[in-house]
């Protein structure tokens, strides 16, 4: 094989997965963040301490809906991107 058709098929494969790997990591990420926000401001997980609160207080905390968005994100929308992502590299080859 040709080494300038190798090196010029490896530069747009590897930006696609950097891509990829980038929409990839912005899930994780994002929990990350809220576990750290949780871990910082324990104080905002009522769960912690419920004494006398409702349901609502107790379900509705900011640190778990980001990470709640963050698993929505990873799992439900990120599948449809990434097959965007091959679809876009596959019809520039």
């Amino acid at each position: 094989m040709n080494a300038e058709l190798v090196t010029e098929l490896e530069t747009p494969l590897q930006r696609a997965t950097t891509r990829a790997r980038i929409v990839s990591a912005v899930g994780p990420a994002t929990a990350l963040g809220g576990v750290i926000w949780a871990l910082v401001q324990p104080y905002r997980i009522t769960l912690l301490h419920p004494k006398g609160q409702g349901f609502w207080w107790l379900f509705v905390e900011p640190p778990l809906l980001v990470i709640a968005a963050a698993l929505f994100f990873h799992f439900v929308v990120v599948p449809g991107l990434l097959e965007d992502l091959e679809e876009e590299h596959a019809a520039t080859q």
